[in-house]
């Protein structure tokens, strides 16, 4: 049997999926032909999901700590019990900690283990019974999302097919052959159509082979090489005639520019004077578009960064108009209708995401008694692993809800087994196109898993709050689409198809006019923060990125055995202060936080003065980079600072 679901991992293409079923087993995932982005195809991590719903490593029954976790087998340090002692345990600590100490002693941390808007319920539950703590900021588009904000009104993008108009397409910062495989068939598209694509990013992954034009610049110094474009394009007059018009700040941003000649601006970079005016002749001779990736604004000067990208795009006039952007996200939750939740707005207290070990460690009067978990491994993929499981650990009660024992599961006082994305039903919208797809339950989960919404419906009865949680997922769906209805856009019809949301514009600002105060682009006015210089001690900027077999800290435990691969450019691996590494040699790679055991890997497409490790390694394998990231918070809306960490590499002792 063949049924129609909808990928809910943190990825902006949100496939369509084909699901494949034989004696309640699936048996084979493909891409479905029939939306219009996925197209038949699947991403490697995708295709092979069942492996990870039928795995052994499973969580089947909740989990109660019964004595001290060792690394090497957690599993032994909890017992299994009933999930009506596990629900009646949790109404017992929540009702006891707001009764003694208020509902601000309670915290409620959720990520992106999951976009299915059902997923939001989760809040709700304790926004219901407290409301209780919640966390602040954003660590994966925090800065850029409020960098957007602050110059046009929102964060939206052009349509996805919209990249086809364009002439030149700009790769600033993104790899979609790791982050968003499905634009590669658009961009060859442009391309045939005559459109020019540059990469502009300190790897030269694999999409750079494809492009006319490639930067490699110095990691962490994108915004002054953002500013050495507009310092040239303000010097040949390539300004747009009318750009006073939408921007306000015009002068004062010429201003700031111009306070530096392009060699100044460039020095930290890397790149020519010469190859700068070439982007700038590419990107003045418009339709333009930048794509943003993420990474760049998880720094301590990210929202800047964004803000200069979107000052690029005003002045030039490459904005508002078919084939042209900053295309930095698009509004994946718009159209459901969420009113009902009103997050930090009502929380008695927030705790910053990016310093949440420190945080909670620090939080008093009344100090953080009982942290649960939903959607996310925190532990794995926040800065400080070490504290942020130190603070998790410590809480009087830890509940950790999830399919598998994760670094985060293993400091939790319980564990709550939940279903994956193909083991129920949902709704998905998507921060790179502007699809809506059904989720559907297509296999049943394992006796003794129970979903989110389930867990959380059972649970608002045990603790005296039932009509917080009136509906099943079916009921929830149809409740968070009614404002959709009047559109076309019903439960019925996502069964068959997946919709584009019919409200949101083919080009976003279409006419350059922007939800702002006074209808036009903010543009920046401050200089953003120069990151200082890698030091002699600290020579190489580490950049966790992501990978094509992992989605975050989701993959399979045969992926997670023994120390990470690291990639170092063969020059700088050749000339380490403390000696030189062969490619496969055992090393460390130290900060000034921490040190773990790394296998070197030369790669001569890597910037010389970085080293990369993936993204979303194990903790307690000795895997994550997150281990030797300090806990810093970005310019603008509170994100973290991933890559502005230092490292050195050196031989291992033998």
């Amino acid at each position: 049997m063949r049924q129609r679901t909808a990928c809910t991992r943190d990825c902006p293409d949100t496939c369509g999926i084909i699901a494949t079923v034989e004696e309640g087993r699936v048996v084979q995932l493909q891409g479905d032909p029939e939306h219009p982005v996925t197209s038949g195809t699947l991403c490697e991590r995708t295709k092979d999901y069942a492996k990870r719903v039928e795995s052994s490593e499973r969580l089947t029954t909740p989990l109660l700590r019964a004595g001290r976790v060792d690394p090497a087998n957690p599993r032994a340090a909890y017992k299994e019990i009933s999930w009506e002692e596990a629900l009646e345990l949790c109404a017992k600590k929540l009702l006891q900690f707001r009764e003694e100490s208020g509902p601000e002693s309670i915290f409620h941390y959720q990520c992106g283990g999951s976009l299915g808007i059902l997923k939001r319920l989760n809040p709700w539950f304790f926004e219901s019974f407290g409301p209780c703590a919640a966390k602040r900021g954003n660590i994966c588009e925090g800065a850029g999302f409020a960098a957007q904000q602050l110059d046009f009104g929102e964060s939206e993008s052009n349509d996805w097919f919209d990249l086809e108009n364009a002439k030149t397409i700009v790769l600033w910062g993104k790899n979609p052959n790791v982050s968003s495989v499905h634009l590669l068939p658009v961009l060859k598209r442009a391309k045939k159509k005559g459109a020019k694509l540059i990469s502009i990013n300190p790897i030269r992954h694999a999409t750079s082979r494809s492009c006319d034009l490639v930067l490699q610049p110095r990691p962490g110094t994108d915004p002054f090489l953002a500013l050495a474009l507009a310092r040239i394009l303000f010097a040949k007059n390539w300004i747009h005639e009318k750009a006073e018009e939408w921007c306000n700040g015009l002068s004062e941003f010429r201003q700031m520019v111009e306070c530096r000649s392009p060699s100044d601006w460039l020095a930290s970079t890397g790149i020519e004077v010469e190859t700068v005016e070439e982007l700038a002749n590419h990107y003045f001779d418009g339709p333009s578009t930048i794509l943003c990736g993420w990474g760049m604004q998880r720094r301590a000067n990210g929202g800047a960064c964004i803000r200069l990208l979107d000052a690029l795009a005003g002045i030039t006039g490459n904005i508002g108009m078919p084939g042209a952007g900053v295309s930095f996200y698009a509004g994946r939750s718009a159209g459901f209708d969420l009113s009902f939740l009103k997050g930090v707005a009502v929380a008695p207290r927030t705790i910053s995401e990016p310093r949440l070990g420190a945080e909670l460690l620090a939080a008093a009067n009344p100090p953080i008694r009982m942290a649960w978990i939903t959607c996310g491994n925190p532990v794995a993929m926040l800065p400080e692993s070490q504290k942020v499981a130190q603070a998790l650990q410590s809480r009087e009660f830890t509940v950790v809800s999830d399919s598998f024992l994760t670094d985060t599961a293993q400091c939790a006082d319980l564990v709550l087994p939940t279903t994956t994305m193909l083991e129920e039903d949902d709704l998905v919208g998507s921060y790179g196109h502007h699809w809506i797809s059904n989720v559907r339950k297509v296999v049943d989960p394992p006796p003794g898993v129970r979903s989110d919404l389930e867990i959380f419906t059972e649970i608002a009865e045990h603790v005296g709050i039932p009509g917080a949680f009136p509906y099943d997922a079916e009921g929830w769906k149809e409740r968070l689409i009614r404002d959709l209805e009047p559109e076309g856009i019903t439960i019925d019809r996502l069964r068959q198809e997946s919709v584009r949301k019919p409200f949101v514009p083919k080009v976003a600002f279409e006419g350059r006019k922007f939800p702002t105060n006074d209808g036009r682009i903010q543009l920046i006015r401050e200089l953003p923060t120069e990151i200082p210089p890698a030091s002699r001690e600290f020579p190489l900027y580490l950049l966790s990125n992501a990978i094509s077999s992992a989605q975050g800290s989701q993959c399979e435990g045969e992926f997670q055995q023994g120390p990470p691969e690291v990639q170092v450019h063969p020059e700088t691996a050749a000339n380490l202060a403390g000696g030189p590494l062969q490619d496969g040699d055992m090393a460390v790679l130290e900060s000034e936080l921490g040190s773990m055991e790394v296998v070197v890997r030369h790669e001569d497409q890597l910037h010389p003065d970085a080293v990369a490790i993936p993204k979303g390694g194990w903790h307690h394998r000795g895997r994550s980079a997150n281990a030797l990231i300090r806990a810093r918070v970005t310019d603008l809306g509170e994100g973290a600072c991933y890559l502005d960490e230092t490292v050195r590499l050196r031989p291992a002792a033998r």
